[in-house]
C-alpha cells in the first residue's frame, strides 16, 4: 500500500509531524498503520504535546482506508446501483452504440481495439464531441498528436438544428472549451496526470464548472508497446497499474473511460 509520504499532497493533516510520529513506531507506509493497534497509537498520541493533530491524523488515514474498501454489496443492489448512476454516454455513433449496449458506460473502462488506421481516433474524437455537446466535460489524454479541433468542428458542423452559422460557430467554441487536452508522451507522464485528475475529481476542480463525464485514452498502446518489448517485469507492472489507475478512476467518479488501442495489444485490461 502507500508510503504515508506519498498522502501529504493530498491530505494535509499527513505531514511531517505526523509521518515523524508514525516512522519512531515503524509505521512507514498504510499497510503497516493497518499492522499496528490502533488503540495504542491513540494513547501514544494522547502522550504528544501535539496530541490533537496527531489523532486528527490517525482518522485521517482511517477514513482514507475506508474509502479504498467500500462494503461489499449483494446482487440487488449492484443492480440497483447500475440501474440508478451507471448512465451510458453516447459515441455519436448508432452502430458502436449498439455493440457496446447503447453507449459508453459510465463507472466501467472500454477498450477501443482496431489495427492502424482503422478509425480509432475518429471515434475517440466523436465521442468527445458528442458528450461535449451535451454540457459535460471530457478529458482527453493525446498520446500521438492525434487531436484535432478541425475533425470536431466537422462533427459539430454535420449535427443539424442550427438556424445559422453563428449558431454553429457558437456552439464548436462551447464544445472546444469542455474537452480538457492534455499531450502525453510516455506512461510515467500519464500516470502522473491521472494522479493529478484524481487529486483534481475529489476536490472539484475542473475546467468551467462543468461535470466530467468522459476520459478518453487514444492511444494507450503507444505508451505500453514500448515498455512491454522486452517483455520486463517492470514493463507489465506499469500496465496493471494504468490499467488499474484507470479503473479506479472510472469506478469511484462515475466516469465513462475509454481507452483506444492497436489490436497487437488488445484487452490488455480487461
Amino acid at each position: 500500500m502507500a508510503p504515508l509520504k506519498s498522502l501529504e499532497k493530498e491530505y494535509p493533516l499527513i505531514d511531517s509531524n505526523f509521518q515523524s510520529f508514525c516512522a519512531s513506531h515503524a509505521i512507514f507506509s498504510v499497510q503497516d498503520f493497518l499492522l499496528h493497534d490502533i488503540d495504542a497509537l491513540i494513547a501514544l498520541a494522547d502522550n504528544h504535546c501535539a496530541s490533537q493533530t496527531l489523532k486528527q491524523g490517525i482518522d485521517q488515514l482511517l477514513s482514507i482506508i475506508d474509502a479504498r474498501h467500500p462494503p461489499l454489496l449483494n446482487g440487488l443492489q449492484l443492480l440497483e446501483d447500475v440501474q440508478r448512476n451507471k448512465h451510458v454516454l453516447s459515441t455519436g455513433c448508432e452502430g458502436i452504440d449498439a455493440l457496446l449496449g447503447g453507449g459508453l458506460r459510465e463507472g466501467q473502462l472500454t477498450e477501443l481495439v482496431g489495427s492502424s488506421a482503422s478509425g480509432k481516433t475518429q471515434a475517440c474524437l466523436l465521442s468527445a464531441s458528442t458528450v461535449a455537446k451535451h454540457k459535460s466535460s471530457v478529458i482527453y489524454l493525446d498520446t500521438g498528436n492525434s487531436f484535432s479541433p478541425h475533425r470536431i468542428a466537422r462533427f459539430v458542423g454535420q449535427s443539424s438544428g442550427y438556424d445559422s452559422e453563428n449558431q454553429a460557430d457558437h456552439m464548436l467554441k462551447k464544445v472546444l472549451d469542455r474537452i480538457i487536452c492534455h499531450s502525453v508522451f510516455h506512461i510515467y507522464q500519464m500516470l502522473d496526470v491521472l494522479h493529478q485528475l484524481k487529486i483534481n475529481l475529489r476536490s472539484e476542480i475542473v475546467k468551467s464548472n462543468q461535470h466530467v463525464r468522459l476520459l478518453i485514452v487514444d492511444s494507450i498502446s503507444s505508451l505500453i508497446t514500448p515498455i512491454l518489448g522486452g517483455s520486463s517485469p517492470q514493463g507489465h507492472a506499469l500496465m496493471i497499474s494504468a490499467g488499474y489507475l484507470l479503473k479506479k478512476l472510472a469506478h469511484e467518479h462515475n466516469i465513462a473511460v475509454l481507452a483506444s488501442g492497436r489490436a497487437a495489444s488488445s484487452t490488455m485490461f480487461l
